[in-house]
């Protein structure tokens, strides 16, 4: 090229990027959000060190207006009150899930007595867009590797929906089995996995009356095309590992990095399975120790919970696992399954992983506050309270020196 050529190309290039107008993200902070399912906030907490609270963000805002329009309509009015009497143990569930929008100036949660998933903006405490779900009950959600969808299961129609985070439109849906439950994308978000836990409302708790508990499966699903690609019947593969007197209703999961292996809880059980994905056969069953002081009398247990919620860490080395009813979290090394100290903890929810991996970090519903347990050693490093009945936890991104909305 010639000499003068280049020169003027050089200063085109310079010129463009002088006069181009920025479009460069603005840089964002990894934080973590807490849902207070029963105050129908999320505090807003870092993400590591001494993960302190940052702002609190009310996720029902338009609660009046959403309360005259249950109290109007009779049908409404009756799961209103059945959320409330049933899985709610007394009181409304207002905030179940939430992620971020990629930009970080939203997030969006899903509410189960509102049969809804909202965005809120992040700057003011408003809702940017509202999607009410199909029946009468949102539940669990996952965000999809690029951050750009969100699917959520909608529990009374047994139906999972997916949307753009950005504008709440509906992307796409499919069924699954009854009561879908958690949701996890796989294989670089090409993959759907919903989990059905199935009927867990009612007292119908024995053994002997398991069939009561409805179509609990797991379905795989395209998740560009949503349609069905597998579904896993945890029964047969229970019964074949010689544990048929484990319920099949999977609860919480983690997926090794590779995705090799899927760990899972189970309705009524003090422990977790190994399920190899290739193999399609369960491996290996660990009984986790139990409280002596927690009542044998399963109608007792919340949701037929035992124990609910699961991390892991990014090595992919420790599992952490919130024994609900038990009143501990405890750090399990995955090679060698052998449990870590039993870290005392008001009924834990949920298990979620720090910012920087080093630490799991559960929500004590119990005792309305969040625990940062350490991988390598499982000792407790830290406590921070939060609102009324925290349950799941979740990484996201807000703008750097955000500090909460300023009508929220």
């Amino acid at each position: 090229m010639r000499p003068l050529r280049t020169a003027a190309l050089l200063a085109a290039c310079a010129l463009l990027a002088t006069s181009a107008p920025a479009t460069a993200q603005p840089p964002l902070r990894q934080v973590m959000f807490v849902g207070n399912n029963w105050d129908g906030t999320a505090d807003v907490i870092a993400a590591t060190g001494d993960f302190a609270k940052i702002a609190r963000v009310n996720v029902i805002p338009d609660r009046e207006e959403r309360l005259r329009e249950i109290y109007l309509n009779p049908v409404k009015l009756a799961f209103f009150l059945g959320i409330r009497n049933g899985p709610g143990e007394g009181h409304d569930q207002f905030v179940d899930d939430m992620y971020t929008t990629p930009d970080g100036t939203a997030v969006v949660a899903s509410r189960p007595s509102f049969a809804d998933v909202v965005s809120i903006d992040l700057a003011t405490g408003r809702i940017k867009w509202r999607f009410p779900v199909s029946g009468f009950r949102s539940d669990h959600m996952a965000v999809s590797p690029d951050g750009r969808r969100v699917a959520v299961s909608a529990s009374t129609s047994n139906t999972v929906h997916v949307l753009d985070i950005t504008s709440g439109r509906e992307v796409g849906k499919f069924s699954a089995g009854d009561k879908p439950h958690e949701n996890v994308f796989t294989d670089g978000g090409t993959r759907l996995w919903n989990m059905s836990i199935g009927e867990v409302n009612t007292d119908l708790d024995a053994p002997w009356l398991d069939f009561t508990k409805g179509d609990r499966r797991i379905t795989v699903v395209d998740a560009a095309t949503f349609q069905q690609v597998k579904v896993i019947d945890m029964r047969q593969r229970l019964d074949a590992f010689g544990r048929s007197d484990l319920s099949d209703s999977v609860r919480p999961v983690a997926f090794t990095p590779d995705e090799s292996k899927l760990y899972f809880q189970v309705s009524f059980f003090n422990g977790f399975a190994e399920y190899d994905v290739a193999a399609d056969r369960i491996t290996r069953v660990k009984t986790l120790p139990k409280n002596p002081n927690t009542s044998e009398d399963r109608t007792t247990w919340v949701n037929d919970s035992r124990h609910h919620g699961m991390s892991m860490n990014p090595a992919g080395t420790k599992l952490c696992v919130a024994g609900t009813m038990d009143d501990y979290a405890t750090v399990v090394d995955r090679a060698s399954l052998v449990e870590g100290p039993l870290v005392p903890a008001s009924k834990p929810y949920w298990a979620t992983v720090s910012g920087d991996g080093k630490a799991c970090v559960i929500s004590e519903s119990g005792a309305d506050q969040v625990t940062a347990i350490d991988f390598a050693t499982g000792r407790k490093i830290t406590s921070v309270p939060v609102g009324d009945h925290p349950q799941r936890v979740r990484i996201g991104h807000v703008p750097a020196g955000w500090s909460g909305p300023a009508a929220g």
